[in-house]
């Protein structure tokens, strides 16, 4: 148990339910509180949907766990209102060195470049997160029935709705919903209930996970040894957390007995090494994991919709499983949102396997390069990668070869069936499928960031900077559109003319140092449409309300194939 935290105990509470003689039924169920449960639950208050929450335990997770969160991560945070504590406490970071056997073979940046309001990477312990996750869903209670000691032991899944059976200490209840969202984790009970799969590779390695609290010299960046002196043959990771505690992740080998690499007898001597021999240290947490990829063929059962874990499951190389998980919630977040109120087809959330498919298929293809790539397992590959360690120290095309966990990045939503019109010629970066990217702006006289202005909505991201005659027929245009979208808002880069900043749900922003501009490319009359998750749907040189219209219907799924929600590829019609 973690010295430097104390884990909180949520109150339990008596279900309404056990004095009622019919079966009570909600909109959405949600199974685990852990990450990507209340992710979930957040995103949909925040868009006016109600969730019942249910929990097996009472506190958050023990052990520090996932530690590593990127900088998407933290704008969807952000946009759920809890990112800002996470930045307090974490430890930011945004390089990080590489080393072969005694020396350093290079280094890397992964922020390079300023104006954005999140920072590359943070490192925290997910004990916090879930914390701080937890004290936002209590802030929205009046949507969020967090309900902790509250066992789901069986799921009945059909057609039009699922009804789950729940376990407490003072007896049992159902719930009937109309869509049931599972995020109970790699060893999904529910997953097994209903007789589905992960399906998968399991990497034959053992990796020891030693957490200590030491007040130490380490700069704060990510640091990587193949093959050190202090611990030969095997790779070693080592991360700063708050609290002055360090993560390092020793590679131990298939053969390792885990329960003997996890008493602190042996743990200890191999930290020393590592460390100078009169540093002090305490081992604050250890755990001993094998690994593995593996995902569901499809994340939809029925009504019933699979997170995080349950759904794929990655290596830890690279940080992507906390951090796809956020991408998935906020991928099914907005269209269950939709469909709920009535103002999209049920064919769009079929979109969400679609999309998160993919996504994983990327994350898990990354992390199998990684994993191979740190833990060779033939003659041949080890000297393949010890060579390009060798090569990389003084040739910069080795480097791109180096692979000790390719960190994560925001999945970008090629093929996507909701994709619109593309503009040529406009950064290939911002194509549509991406996520929006941030930049400072000024807004009503004070400085703020363009990411804050986006999401849970659609936005349509406009250059003002037009002439009044284009001005005004643009504003004939648009005013009808606005006037019959109330999810579409209008955001003005400017200076503009007063046509475009005096129409409904318009705001006018400054581009304040030039940065939506080059990251963009902007010019006069260039316009994007950002869907509700913050990301690129489609995008013209010239708009007009017409297309901007047709582009949300294509996003909400307007021209898909009719179907009932059960995942897998959609067809146009």
């Amino acid at each position: 148990m973690p010295t430097t935290y104390n884990n909180p105990v949520y109150p339990y509470r008596r279900p309404p339910e056990l004095d009622r003689t019919d079966v009570r039924h909600c909109p959405v169920v949600i199974v685990g509180a852990g990450p990507t449960g209340l992710a979930m639950a957040i995103d949909l208050a925040q868009q006016g949907i109600a969730s019942v929450v249910l929990d097996d335990n009472n506190t958050v997770s023990v052990g520090s766990r996932a530690i590593c969160f990127a900088k998407r991560t933290l704008e969807i945070l952000d946009r759920l209102g809890c990112a800002q504590p996470m930045v307090d406490k974490g430890v930011t970071w945004q390089r990080g060195r590489v080393f072969f056997q005694a020396r350093e073979v290079y280094d890397f940046d992964l922020l390079p470049e300023a104006g954005h309001r999140m920072p590359a990477f943070i490192n925290l312990q997910q004990y916090y997160f879930e914390e701080y996750l937890v004290d936002r869903a209590n802030e929205l209670n009046e949507l969020i029935d967090l309900r902790w000691l509250h066992k789901v032991t069986a799921v009945d899944s059909q057609a039009e709705r699922s009804e789950v059976l729940v376990s407490t200490e003072d007896g049992n209840y159902r719930l009937a919903c109309d869509y049931l969202l599972v995020a109970d984790g790699a060893n999904s009970k529910i997953r097994d209930m209903l007789g589905l799969e992960s399906k998968g590779q399991v990497f034959q390695d053992r990796f020891l996970i030693a957490d200590v609290i030491m007040k130490a010299d380490f700069p704060t960046e990510r640091w990587f040894w193949f093959d050190p002196p202090f611990h030969p043959n095997q790779s070693v990771l080592l991360h700063r957390q708050p609290d002055n505690v360090w993560r390092i992740d020793f590679q131990l080998g298939w053969d390792a007995d885990p329960e003997e690499e996890k008493k602190e007898e042996n743990i200890r001597p191999r930290v020393q090494a590592m460390l100078d021999a009169d540093v002090e240290f305490e081992l604050e947490w250890a755990s001993v994991y094998t690994f593995r990829c593996r995902k569901m063929d499809s994340y939809i059962h029925r009504r019933v919709f699979f997170m995080g874990d349950a759904a794929h499951q990655v290596s830890p190389f690279g940080a992507r499983g906390a951090n796809g998980a956020l991408q998935s919630t906020e991928n099914l977040a907005w269209k269950l949102a939709r469909v709920l109120k009535g103002q999209a087809p049920e064919a769009l959330l079929a979109t969400y396997d679609d999309e998160r498919q993919h996504g994983a298929a990327e994350n898990i293809l990354n992390s199998t390069r990684a994993t191979d790539f740190i833990t060779p397992k033939s003659r041949v590959s080890r000297l393949f990668r010890d060579s390009v360690l060798e090569l990389a120290e003084h040739y910069p095309f080795a480097r791109r070869l180096v692979n000790s966990g390719r960190l994560s990045m925001p999945c970008r939503y090629d093929g996507s069936p909701l994709n619109g019109h593309e503009a040529e010629g406009l950064p290939l970066e911002l194509r549509p499928g991406s996520p929006a990217k941030d930049a400072p702006i000024g807004l009503a006289g004070r400085r703020a960031w363009l990411l804050n202005q986006l999401g849970e909505r659609f936005v349509l991201l406009l250059d003002g900077r037009v002439d009044s005659a284009r001005a005004e027929a643009l504003r004939a245009e648009l005013a009808p559109l606005l006037e019959e979208r109330a999810d579409l808002d209008l955001l003005v880069v400017g200076p503009a003319p007063h046509a475009l900043t005096e129409l409904p749900r318009s705001r006018q922003v400054e581009d304040v140092e030039n940065l939506i501009g080059e990251r963009y490319g902007l010019g006069a009359g260039i316009a994007y449409l950002i869907r509700p998750d913050q990301h690129v749907t489609a995008r013209w040189h010239t708009v007009t309300a017409a297309a901007v219209g047709e582009a949300m219907d294509h996003a909400l799924g307007a021209y898909l194939a009719p179907s009932t929600v059960q995942g897998g590829t959609h067809a146009t019609a």
